[in-house]
């Protein structure tokens, strides 16, 4: 009988515990979780400051995780991402700032987050003759924050530093080009040259990557379409050392007159005259 009551009184404690309506907490010991959350946010401020940057990220996902309905979850989450961009530490960085992307895709630092997105791939240029992807993919975040916030101050940085990477990957082609001229592998130099050409055309390689094709086509006896690239490079370049060196290919005979040089003899000239 004395086991019967026991189970009997353990299966009534069991059905009243499962009827008991449970109490939903919303504060913790101590502090509340907007509290918590900011204490950690300050905690990650300080630990960046002092240069713990892993510290740093783990309170500023603390952070976020404590309140992420709060204002300062995405604030926390990007300074995350900074704080691994400024050690360097740029796969950390880029994967933190995606994850933002998809999940505060309207939060008001959107032009930041891409900025930063687009700088993490700039700065992790080692060897651009050997990888081109962080080029390519800083290119792609820079061009997006130019056209979806154009009159930012980002947007500003953004077009200056495209030119740059323009610059690069142009100093890329007419590297390969000059590789495969020496090779004498004229096609596979003439497809790099181009590449300059077609989308590089604001980059200072542009003068003499028009001037290498005109000595490719004269090379291997296309001379009308040397003729071609050469009045382009005169119309466009007409003092540029490169279009003289094409004149040069296709004039053989032609002798042309350094302007200054000239313009000093007759100098000369005059005032021997007067003596």
């Amino acid at each position: 009988m004395k086991k019967i009551l026991s189970i009997l009184l353990i299966l009534f404690v069991l059905v009243a515990c499962s009827q008991t309506p449970k109490k939903i907490i919303t504060e913790v010991e101590g502090d509340s979780i907007e509290q918590q959350m900011i204490i950690a946010y300050e905690e990650g401020i300080k630990a960046l400051e002092a240069g713990d940057i892993f510290f740093a990220t783990k309170k500023f996902n603390e952070a976020e995780l404590l309140f992420p309905q709060s204002e300062w979850a995405p604030k926390a989450s990007l300074m995350s991402a900074y704080a691994y961009w400024s050690d360097a530490y740029y796969r950390q960085s880029i994967e933190e700032l995606k994850r933002f992307l998809k999940v505060y895709p309207n939060n008001n630092n959107l032009d930041y987050a891409y900025y930063l997105l687009a700088m993490n791939y700039y700065d992790s240029i080692v060897d651009e003759k050997k990888d081109l992807r962080p080029l390519q993919e800083s290119k792609k975040y820079f061009e997006i924050l130019i056209k979806e916030f154009p009159n930012t101050d980002y947007a500003l940085d953004a077009k200056y530093k495209l030119k740059l990477i323009e610059d690069i990957l142009a100093a890329k082609e007419i590297y390969l080009a000059r590789h495969y001229m020496k090779k004498k592998k004229w096609i596979a130099a003439l497809n790099r040259l181009k590449v300059i050409i077609d989308k590089h055309q604001e980059t200072v390689f542009i003068e003499e990557a028009l001037h290498r094709v005109v000595e490719i086509y004269y090379v291997i006896g296309l001379d009308e379409e040397a003729k071609k690239y050469a009045s382009i490079l005169g119309y466009n370049y007409n003092s540029s050392e490169w279009y003289k060196m094409s004149y040069k290919i296709l004039n053989k005979d032609y002798q042309i007159i350094d302007k200054t040089n000239r313009d000093k003899k007759k100098l000369l000239d005059r005032i021997k005259s007067f003596m």
